[in-house]
């Protein structure tokens, strides 16, 4: 059997924006690792609080973390000003959810 490229490469890229000691961000590293399992994607993980994260991000997100942003692997680094076009999950979200999302990210 040959692999795809499709297998050899991921199609989408996950950011995660979190804080530390954050109990829903938790459970979103959770799910997102349950997704990981059926279907590897690129990831990228933000702490909206430190220091080393782009300020607008905690202005965007300080009340509304965990919050996932799906997009293709070869689209541009998410920047803060084109986060309300994003293709995003918040909160509490599922696996299903979250490959809903991936699948939608592919097929456009």
């Amino acid at each position: 059997m040959r692999l795809t490229s499709r297998l050899l490469q991921h199609a989408c890229r996950i950011t995660l924006f979190t804080r530390e000691n954050c109990g829903l961000c938790t459970q979103a590293r959770s799910v997102l690792s349950d997704v990981w399992d059926q279907r590897p994607f690129e990831f990228k993980e933000i702490d909206i609080v430190k220091s080393e994260s782009i300020p607008r991000w905690r202005d965007l997100y300080d009340f509304d973390v965990p919050v996932i942003h799906v997009s293709k692997a070869t689209a541009p680094e998410e920047q803060p000003q084109s986060a309300s076009k994003a293709v995003k999950l918040m909160h509490r979200f599922t696996t299903d959810e979250v490959q809903s999302k991936m699948d939608a990210v592919e097929k456009a």
